[in-house]
Protein backbone atom coordinates (compact mmCIF):
# COMPACT_ATOMS: atom_id res chain seq x y z
CA UNK A 1 0.00 0.00 0.00
CA UNK A 2 1.11 2.97 -0.78
CA UNK A 3 0.82 5.96 2.27
CA UNK A 4 1.17 9.67 0.75
CA UNK A 5 1.79 13.20 2.32
CA UNK A 6 2.23 12.26 5.91
CA UNK A 7 2.61 15.09 8.25
CA UNK A 8 2.42 13.97 11.61
CA UNK A 9 5.47 11.63 11.19
CA UNK A 10 5.10 11.30 15.38
CA UNK A 11 1.59 9.96 14.88
CA UNK A 12 2.27 7.88 12.02
CA UNK A 13 5.24 5.73 14.30
CA UNK A 14 2.50 5.79 16.83
CA UNK A 15 0.44 3.92 14.42
CA UNK A 16 3.10 1.42 13.18
CA UNK A 17 3.64 0.73 16.97
CA UNK A 18 -0.03 -0.26 17.65
CA UNK A 19 0.11 -2.52 14.77
CA UNK A 20 0.00 -6.27 16.13
CA UNK A 21 1.60 -7.61 12.64
CA UNK A 22 4.75 -7.37 10.96
CA UNK A 23 4.85 -3.67 8.76
CA UNK A 24 7.40 -3.60 6.64
CA UNK A 25 8.77 -0.35 4.63
CA UNK A 26 9.46 -1.17 0.39
CA UNK A 27 12.67 0.68 -0.49
CA UNK A 28 12.77 1.66 -4.04
CA UNK A 29 15.08 -1.02 -4.60
CA UNK A 30 12.35 -3.45 -3.37
CA UNK A 31 14.29 -4.41 0.34
CA UNK A 32 11.64 -4.79 2.96
CA UNK A 33 12.92 -3.02 6.49
CA UNK A 34 10.48 -3.98 9.57
CA UNK A 35 9.17 -0.84 10.95
CA UNK A 36 8.00 -2.40 14.11
CA UNK A 37 11.72 -2.10 15.03
CA UNK A 38 12.69 1.41 16.65
CA UNK A 39 16.04 1.31 15.27
CA UNK A 40 14.81 0.40 11.52
CA UNK A 41 11.94 3.54 11.96
CA UNK A 42 15.07 5.71 12.34
CA UNK A 43 17.28 3.91 10.56
CA UNK A 44 15.12 3.76 6.97
CA UNK A 45 13.21 6.88 7.60
CA UNK A 46 16.00 9.20 8.05
CA UNK A 47 16.72 9.64 4.66
CA UNK A 48 12.86 9.59 3.40
CA UNK A 49 11.61 12.89 4.99
CA UNK A 50 12.59 16.03 6.21
CA UNK A 51 11.29 18.87 7.96
CA UNK A 52 8.59 16.14 9.57
CA UNK A 53 7.28 15.41 5.90
CA UNK A 54 6.70 11.88 4.18
CA UNK A 55 5.86 12.46 0.62
CA UNK A 56 5.50 8.75 -0.11
CA UNK A 57 5.98 5.41 1.56
CA UNK A 58 5.16 1.73 0.12
CA UNK A 59 4.07 -0.61 3.02
CA UNK A 60 3.32 -3.80 3.29
CA UNK A 61 1.05 -4.83 6.78
CA UNK A 62 0.60 -8.83 7.00
CA UNK A 63 -2.77 -8.48 9.08
CA UNK A 64 -5.85 -7.33 7.55
CA UNK A 65 -6.41 -5.14 11.34
CA UNK A 66 -3.42 -3.86 10.86
CA UNK A 67 -3.98 -2.55 7.30
CA UNK A 68 -7.33 -1.17 8.28
CA UNK A 69 -5.51 0.92 10.76
CA UNK A 70 -3.00 2.57 8.23
CA UNK A 71 -5.82 3.15 6.15
CA UNK A 72 -7.76 5.51 8.62
CA UNK A 73 -4.82 6.96 9.51
CA UNK A 74 -4.17 7.77 5.60
CA UNK A 75 -7.67 8.96 5.33
CA UNK A 76 -8.88 10.34 8.94
CA UNK A 77 -4.82 11.40 10.43
CA UNK A 78 -6.27 8.82 13.29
Amino acid sequence: MKLQNINNVEKFFSVIDECRGRVELVSPEGDRINLKSKLAQYLSLASVFSNGYIKELDLIAYEREDVDRLLKFMYQGE
